[in-house]
């Protein structure tokens, strides 16, 4: 029996499950919407997405850095005890080694190709282990970085930073300690930029505007809350710019010094190329419950 788009669409909506397996499956079923749901009841890949509503900000960031390749990847679960779960670690371990060899280009390519060191794709075992652990999980972003790179990760799992340098040290003794402490300064003070050249005009534009209208309504003339911003606007570039932060371990001096004075040391030159933080769950809203209401949704299932 031959099924169209539209057969693929409605088994979807029946079931919640991805369009690829329900193709598989109306094909394994000769078209027979009936036999294909229950094919997929069979695989249990129905029920993995019956958990798919559910709100997933827990979880794990994980990073590697292996052959000039460095990857930070965030995968999602409901609770935070499955971060402490050898099985879902091992997985996230190898989603994060599948981004680096493979490279892809976002993150619904990703889930397409073969899971490094398994046969099934990566979609295929993501659902495998929300069948088997009993949460809902996502691969919710990842970045790759080539080249000179340093991970950190911080809190078991909480945040995650990855940086690219360029550098004629890199590899020299005492290289590694200072990528480490580049990586673990993102990672505590939360930059948004490498330096202030790479801060966007508007960005800066729409600071101005409220510093000077704080120093206005302070009572300020104009010509005296002009200085006030060429002032407080310094000091925004120190909180929001890598470069400009004062360095966490010697705070007389800048990161910029400090990666200065390393490269002078190490006899060349180091540039702090870009960079990426993830933070578990930053951005994602998250269900509150008390308990009692926890208790009577439990009693009314």
């Amino acid at each position: 029996m031959a099924f169209t788009a539209k057969d693929v669409s409605l088994l979807r909506e029946k079931t919640g499950v991805g369009m690829m397996d329900c193709k598989r499956a109306l094909t394994e079923a000769d078209g027979d919407m009936e036999k294909a749901v229950a094919l997929l009841r069979e695989k249990g890949l129905a029920a993995a997405s019956k958990k798919a509503g559910r709100i997933a900000a827990e979880g794990i960031v994980h990073a590697i850095a292996e052959n000039n390749v460095g990857v930070v990847v965030e995968v999602n679960a409901e609770t935070d005890f499955v971060a402490k779960n050898a099985e879902f670690t091992a997985f996230v371990d190898a989603v994060a080694k599948t981004v680096a060899v493979k490279n892809p280009a976002d993150a619904e390519a990703l889930m397409a190709m073969k899971l490094e060191g398994s046969d099934m794709t990566v979609d295929e075992a993501l659902k495998e282990k929300i069948l088997v652990i009993g949460e809902n999980m996502k691969i919710r972003r990842f970045e790759r970085f080539e080249g000179t790179v340093a991970v950190y990760i911080h809190g078991g799992g909480r945040i995650g930073v990855m940086v690219s340098f360029e550098s004629d040290a890199a590899g020299k003794d005492g290289f590694d300690a200072f990528a480490k402490d580049i990586a673990m300064q993102i990672a505590a003070s939360n930059p948004l930029y490498v330096g202030r050249d790479d801060v966007p005009a508007d960005v800066v534009q729409k600071e101005k505007e409220i510093l000077t209208a704080q120093a206005v309504n302070e009572g300020k003339p104009q010509q005296i809350a002009e200085k006030m911003v060429a002032g407080r606007i310094a000091k925004y570039f120190k909180d929001i710019c890598l470069l400009e932060q004062p360095f966490v371990k010697d705070t007389d001096i800048t990161v910029s010094q400090y990666a200065e004075n390393t490269g002078k040391a190490l006899g060349g030159s180091i540039t702090v190329s870009k960079f990426v933080r993830f933070e578990k769950g930053e951005g994602i809203e998250k269900r509150e419950e008390n308990f009692a209401d926890e208790v009577a949704g439990m009693m009314n299932k």
